[in-house]
């Protein structure tokens, strides 16, 4: 396959073309500077329209780009989030549109969305058919699907993979805690009764693969691995697989306090979700059991 990848210098954007790479196919990049590109990287900014003949040689669009949502929200960070979540992805959606209406290809798109969109439901399992949730996550979650869906009007088969929280030493949450954990200074967070809805890094990648391949896949697919957990559970996996205590838990006004909005929507949550598709599709997962994947990860330097 030649394959084209918005986001490509991120974490899972990162992985995703090593893989595909190593898989055999071609992989192009969506780049915004013009520095140390590559044969197949195209060069692109939100809000401007690609030629249809630029994308039209590839067999699948991945759209990964998006402002990290890290930091305390503040009405213009706010703002930028939801913007180049938006833009980028309407931009890219109507572009992939535009390219299959003139030369059949690309098949397909998978844009990147979140587990976010479910907002915080406590235990409630949550798959694919369920409800959008309230605040500013599923809101944007919810928009930022919307913004795909010029590509699915032109038929393209537009997959929308909602992610959970990421497992990388390389990236992400788990390599913010893993030097605090590393060192016994970890615990909960809040009162740890939470749901993470988690997934490996290895499984992110495969999934994504697998869906573009999969045409049985369309429309919202969880990416998180089938077995969630608290988050009190998963700091005790996480002290088990570094072989140090967990008891320091870090209260949640302490946490509202330094982050403000986000620590209520991003670590306070609870979204058990279960991806109730890729199950469905017989996508086998390299780590689902969460003590297994952590061992894996803290086992393996760097």
């Amino acid at each position: 396959m030649k394959v084209l990848i918005s986001g490509s210098s991120g974490l899972v954007g990162s992985a995703l073309v090593h893989k595909l790479e190593a898989g055999g196919n071609s992989v192009g990049r969506l780049v915004r500077t013009t520095s140390a590109t590559r044969p197949l990287d195209i060069l692109w900014q939100p809000g401007e329209l690609l030629a249809p003949e630029l994308v039209g040689d590839f067999d699948a669009v991945v759209h990964l780009a998006g402002r990290n949502l890290a930091g305390r929200w503040s009405v213009q960070l706010k703002r930028e989030i939801r913007e180049s979540r938006l833009l980028g992805t309407a931009t890219i959606s109507r572009t992939v549109a535009a390219a299959f209406r003139a030369c059949g290809k690309p098949s397909v798109l998978l844009s990147a969305s979140a587990i976010g969109y479910y907002g915080n439901r406590g235990s409630e399992l949550l798959t694919e058919s369920s409800a959008n949730g309230t605040g500013f996550l599923a809101e944007l979650c919810r928009d930022w699907e919307a913004a795909a869906s010029p590509a699915a009007e032109a038929g393209v088969r537009l997959v929308l993979s909602r992610l959970g929280v990421v497992l990388s030493d390389e990236g992400g949450a788990l390599a913010r805690l893993l030097p605090i954990f590393g060192l016994g200074l970890g615990g909960r967070i809040g009162n740890g009764r939470q749901y993470w809805s988690w997934i490996a890094l290895q499984d992110v990648v495969g999934a994504i693969e697998y869906a573009i391949a999969n045409p049985s896949l369309s429309g919202p697919v969880n990416l998180t691995a089938p077995n969630p957990v608290t988050n009190a559970g998963f700091t005790a996996a996480l002290a088990r697989a570094l072989r140090r205590p967990a008891v320091f838990p870090v209260p949640a006004f302490a946490l509202r306090l330094a982050l403000g909005e986000m620590a209520d929507e991003a670590l306070l949550a609870s979204q058990r979700v279960q991806p109730e598709k890729l199950l469905k599709a017989a996508f086998r997962f390299t780590h689902p059991q969460l003590d297994e994947a952590l061992e894996q990860i803290c086992a393996t330097p760097g």
